[in-house]
């Protein structure tokens, strides 16, 4: 990524290569610095000679002369979820034995990459170079299947070893090279699985990097560039075609231009486009991201506490899921899809050419919009991105944006609203959504709240009141999509960002990819 302030750049820090392998061995007889054993709360069931009765916790234990009964008794460990306890305990080849709750029972992909994400905590701090992960319970993969349970493992344990140091001047690398899969089977199909799981999960670790980094380093032409970066990278499927300001005109993009006029950092416009490598296509795709690198709300400037103006760099969080899934799907290779990724990227800035107040803007659509508050600055970006994604000739839209604080009000910090008029889509997308383990929640598109959207002098406001916010935000988007487009509309204020940690999620990676193959013929 270019730099252009303050002298800072990222380090090139290489993502740690770690081996995963699907092993049918006994859990005796395995060797190697970590083994974790995932355990819900019925496993850890013992009997009134306070013997473990689960068969794999049992053999265990008698290997290690009921050690690892006494310290879980001793630990109060019960198996509910996020409880571990691991030990260096003598008696296997195994330096450590650890166990890790899954809670009740486990039937989601987030409990098994929560599992994931334990267990590569547990390495780091035990230095361990190997690792291995079995199940107590042989319930725990019926209700997902062997290869996608092993594969939420994988993904959460990349995810979880994954630090993001770049701008640190000192920074630790992590141990673990290998990581061992007991008892989910072998074969074709879970090793496909597993290199899914890391493909999406490095494109994942992509999007964290996009939204992580700060908007002196992240200007709208790196992102341009990264995006660019990504179709030379997988030329053979994808292809980038970044328009200028001046095309942007041509293009009569005003909402957009309003937006990006007062920075310094001219806007980039960018369109990736995946075609498959060989067959027809038969259905065309649109993912729209916001890529607002920086958003200081201009003239209606985020000033006081709650404004959250420090962390404004992740307003281009959308874009990152966007340009992720791109990274992933080229990759991938779907068959018999065409997927177009849309961002139209600027900063919101202040300055004497900058957009006012009261100011009348024409999107390319010919709509005419009053800026009543050059805050709701998103809207308008991704208005002539829904335009130009329509015109593409696609039969379905997904934008994400983190678009109103109202959203976040409303589902807090780690849901994120869907909005659409269509069912079948909703329904698409909440399959997807159940796979990848992100979570989303429909709301209402409540078509009487646009009274309050109309303006005396033009088509429309650009925001309404405060009730309803971020439904009124949505009901502004839907006036910028062809009605033969089937559309929905993400808004991931809540879910971009971990507030406990200060660092990105990579939110809707995952689900966008799950979306695109599930429309693919592959």
């Amino acid at each position: 990524m270019a730099h252009t302030l303050g002298l800072t750049q990222p380090a090139n820090i290489e993502l740690p290569k770690i081996s995963f392998a699907a092993k049918e061995i006994d859990v005796a007889e395995w060797k190697g610095d970590l083994l974790a054993v995932g355990v819900t709360e019925k496993d850890m069931t013992k009997d009134e000679n306070s013997k473990f009765q689960n068969p794999i916790l049992k053999k265990l234990d008698g290997l290690l002369g009921s050690l690892l009964a006494e310290a879980s008794f001793e630990e109060d460990f019960t198996g509910k979820a996020g409880q571990s306890l691991v030990h260096r305990l003598p008696g296997l080849g195994s330096k450590r034995v650890g166990l890790f709750g899954l809670g009740q029972s486990a039937s989601s992909p987030a409990a098994f990459h929560g599992l994931g994400e334990a267990v590569a905590a547990a390495a780091k701090t035990a230095q361990a170079s190997t690792a291995a992960v079995i199940l107590a319970s042989s319930e725990c993969p019926s209700v997902m299947s062997k290869g996608n349970t092993a594969a939420a493992i994988v993904s959460g344990t990349v995810l979880g070893l994954y630090e993001d140091n770049r701008y640190k001047s000192e920074s630790k690398k992590p141990q673990l090279k290998s990581l061992d899969i007991l008892g989910l089977g072998t074969g074709p199909e879970i090793e496909k699985k597993i290199k899914y799981a890391e493909v999406v999960s490095c494109a994942i670790i992509f999007g964290r990097e996009l939204v992580n980094s700060p908007a002196n380093v992240l200007t709208p032409a790196a992102l341009a560039a990264e995006a660019s970066k990504i179709a030379s990278l997988y030329s053979d499927v994808l292809s980038a075609n970044i328009l200028t300001e001046e095309q942007c005109r041509e293009l009569k993009m005003g909402s957009y231009l309003g937006v990006a006029a007062a920075s310094a950092n001219p806007p980039h416009f960018i369109h990736l486009c995946y075609k498959p490598p060989s067959g027809s296509v038969k259905t065309k795709l649109a993912l729209v991201g916001k890529g607002l690198t920086f958003d200081s709300g201009g003239y209606n400037i985020k000033t006081g506490p709650g404004s959250s103006i420090e962390t404004m760099k992740v307003d281009m969080g959308g874009s990152a899921a966007v340009f992720g899934a791109a990274k992933a799907l080229g990759q991938i290779k779907p068959s018999g899809v065409e997927v177009h990724f849309i961002v139209a990227s600027c900063e919101n800035m202040i300055s004497g050419k900058g957009m006012r107040p009261g100011d009348i803007v024409t999107a390319s659509n010919g709509k005419t919009i009053e800026v009543n508050n050059t805050d709701a600055e998103g809207r308008l970006t991704l208005a002539d991105a829904l335009v130009y994604a329509c015109n593409q000739g696609v039969e379905k839209i997904v934008d994400l944006a983190t678009l109103t604080g109202a959203c976040v009000v409303a589902l807090g910090p780690s849901i994120a609203g869907v909005f659409t008029p269509n069912d079948d889509l909703a329904k698409e997308l909440f399959q997807a959504s159940e796979a990848s383990g992100e979570k989303l929640w429909r709301m209402p598109l409540e078509e009487s709240y646009w009274e309050s959207m109309k303006s005396g002098v033009a088509d429309m406001v650009n925001t309404g009141g405060r009730q309803g916010g971020a439904i009124n935000a949505a009901l502004f988007l839907k006036q910028f999509v062809d009605e033969k487009v089937k559309w929905m509309h993400i808004d991931m204020a809540g879910p971009v960002l971990n507030d406990k940690k200060h660092v990105a999620t990579g939110f809707g990676i995952s689900t966008l990819v799950e979306w695109v193959l599930k429309n693919s013929s592959s």
